[in-house]
Parts: C-alpha cells; sequence; structure tokens
C-alpha cells in the first residue's frame, strides 16, 4: 500500500513522524509532500508529479495548511486526521465534509461529525505514545514531580498559577524548558507523579501529555472529568483524578509517602497505555478501518454542487489566513447561489481583515 501525506513529514513534529514509522512498520509506503509545493496547487498537480498512483492521499493537521482545489473529487480515497477537534469544531466539521474518512483525536466526536454530516466513515484515533522512547528499563526517579508544557498564554492561566506552588513545596525539573518528545519521556521517566494541568477551555482533554505520563511508569495526576475514562483508563486503577487544587496537593503529598500505592496505580497505566496506546495501535485501527470500509468513495461533499464544496475549501483557506487561496475559491463561488455567494464573501472579509489588522 502506498500512502501520500498531503504535508511535509516535519509539519507536524508531534504526530507525524511516529505515524510514518507505524505504519512503515506495517509494509506500509508512507510519502510526503516538499515544503516547496505551493499552497495554491491543485490536486491534479500534485498527482502528477509522481511516478506512481498512492492508495490512500493522508490529511493530517499540520504546520503546513495545504487543501489542494478538488480535494473532494479526488479519484483516490481521502483520509482526514483532526488533532485539535475541540477547538473550532464547526469548522472543523465543515472541512471533514471533502474526506472520504475522518479520525479524529478525541472521543465522543466521531459521534458528532458522523451525525452533522451524515458521515459513513469516521473514527477515533485518539493520541498515543511512541513506544520505542517509554518501553525501557526502569532508571533512577530524581523528581517529586515532572513537568512539560506550555505555561505562557490566556488558555493557560491555571497552570501558570498552581506550578510555582507546586515547585516551592516538591522538587521538580525545570518546568520553564521546552523538550521535545523524546527530551519529554526523559523527564517523566524521571519523576514520581507527574501532573496535568490542562487548558482553560478545555480541562478534560487527554492531551499527548497524558499518555506519555502513563507511559513513562510515573502517577499521573489529571483534573476530572477527563476524557481518558472515554478511553478504558479508570481513575483509581491507571491514574489519580483530582477536583481542584488543595485536593492536588494532598494527593501529591500522599503518594509520594505511599510507594506502594503510587506504584501500583503508575504499574497499570503504564502497562495499559503500552498494551492499547501507542502509534502501532492507532495505525491498526485505521487500516483494519479502511479495510472493512472497503474502497467506497464517502466523501459527503462528493454529492454536492461544485459552489457548495468550494465553499468548505475557502473555509479551509479562511481560517487558515491564506489569503491568496481564499480569493481564488471565492472567484469560483460568486454567482453561483445567493447564499453560498454571501457566506463566502463574508469568509473573504474576514481573513481580509485579519490581514489588514497583522
Amino acid at each position: 500500500m502506498k500512502i501520500l501525506c498531503l504535508c511535509p513529514e516535519n509539519g507536524s513534529s508531534k504526530l507525524l513522524p511516529f505515524y510514518a514509522s507505524a505504519f512503515r512498520k506495517r509494509g506500509v509506503d508512507l510519502l510526503f509532500l516538499d515544503w516547496s509545493v505551493p499552497l495554491d496547487s491543485s490536486l491534479e498537480e500534485v498527482l502528477s508529479e509522481l511516478p506512481f498512483e498512492p492508495d490512500y492521499l493522508f490529511h493530517p493537521d499540520s504546520g503546513f495548511p495545504f487543501l489542494p482545489d478538488g480535494i473532494a473529487q479526488s479519484i483516490v480515497p481521502t483520509i482526514r486526521l483532526d488533532v485539535d477537534t475541540y477547538a473550532f469544531t464547526r469548522r472543523r466539521i465543515r472541512w471533514a465534509s471533502l474526506f472520504d474518512h475522518v479520525a479524529v483525536c478525541h472521543p465522543g466526536y466521531q459521534e458528532l461529525f458522523q451525525r452533522e454530516l451524515q458521515h459513513s466513515s469516521t473514527l477515533l484515533l485518539a493520541h498515543a505514545v511512541h513506544r520505542e522512547y517509554f518501553d525501557l528499563p526502569e532508571i533512577g526517579r530524581e523528581f517529586d514531580i515532572g513537568w512539560a508544557g506550555q505555561i505562557s498564554g490566556p488558555i493557560y492561566k491555571t497552570r501558570a498559577a498552581w506550578l510555582p506552588k507546586l515547585a516551592s513545596s516538591f522538587r521538580t525539573n525545570d518546568w520553564s524548558e521546552s523538550h521535545n518528545i523524546e527530551g519529554v519521556a526523559g523527564v517523566y521517566r524521571r519523576s514520581r507523579i507527574v501532573v496535568n494541568i490542562g487548558r482553560d477551555d478545555f480541562p478534560q482533554d487527554a492531551n499527548l501529555r497524558v499518555f506519555e505520563a502513563l507511559a513513562s511508569g510515573a502517577l499521573l495526576l489529571t483534573p476530572l472529568p477527563s476524557e481518558l475514562t472515554s478511553l478504558g483508563f479508570v481513575s483509581g486503577v491507571h491514574f489519580v483524578g483530582f477536583q481542584g487544587e488543595a485536593e492536588l496537593h494532598g494527593l501529591v503529598r500522599h503518594y509520594l509517602e505511599d510507594e506502594n500505592a503510587r506504584q501500583l496505580v503508575a504499574r497499570a497505566g503504564r502497562a495499559e497505555t503500552l498494551q492499547n496506546h501507542t502509534y502501532d495501535n492507532r495505525v491498526d485501527a485505521l487500516l483494519q478501518h479502511l479495510e472493512r470500509v472497503g474502497p467506497e468513495r464517502r466523501a459527503p461533499a462528493r454529492r454536492w454542487s461544485e459552489s457548495r464544496t468550494r465553499l468548505m475549501q475557502l473555509d479551509f483557506s479562511s481560517g487558515h489566513d491564506l489569503l491568496p487561496s481564499s480569493k481564488a475559491q471565492f472567484r469560483r463561488i460568486a454567482g453561483h447561489g445567493f447564499w453560498n455567494t454571501l457566506e463566502g464573501a463574508a469568509l473573504l472579509a474576514r481573513v481580509w481583515m485579519r490581514k489588514l489588522r497583522s
């Protein structure tokens, strides 16, 4: 099987290299675009440059906001991987209409996409870990609490307030440093406890960090409710949930003092993660889904008018502040239906105003 990923391999350093590794271990030839590909290229132009015809096109969220013109009518089946599905969800549903298969990283959203779009090929591919960074011999755990992640910005005010207090009471790593995925694994594997403090606007997030913490063999403390419980993890068995800052401090102290209790939960969380939540598991799930669904093209937009389809592409380009692509799509929409023209004009105006302000 050959899959063309519609972005460069380093377009998402947190996901794509590890998906690529898992695909290749299963004999899938996963190929990537180059950063030099113009963002206004058509799908026909991209495919014409290849010495082969891929079996699938893979479109993950990435730092390369490329959505080629003609994607909705592609002769090659298409797969969308939507990562931060909780952010701008309505727009992401619109973009998903252009793809034959849609995978989301957060539980519950696959049903939402299916219901809203009448899309018959959606699935959950939650965040995961690269086994090779975690399935290693135990090393010394020098930190009481390990932390990795952003602390600045309007959606991280709780983190910024809580972390200095934890650092003043317990031994921590230097949480002002930034780390790549392998570096995060190293910090967590040297920590007794990892505290997860989610985004203020989505505190229940089962983000990449919670899986890394679980796989590291540290005890994960994370707020409740948590998406982890929708993925088969149980509070008190695989991780420990807390409600509020006061409870968090008490739990940290308790589990530092009770090593047996801490290790019992941490080991269960690590075993569950390494067995069921690696990128190998995610790729297996995707390949099994594709085999089960078969070659049928299922993108809802395949049944739509050209102007409605182009409106979805305009929504994508305007959402990523791509003014030239937005203008090009609007020129093809204008005059082809009153409401599509009106909505397209509004989308174009928004990106134009953002460009003027920047």
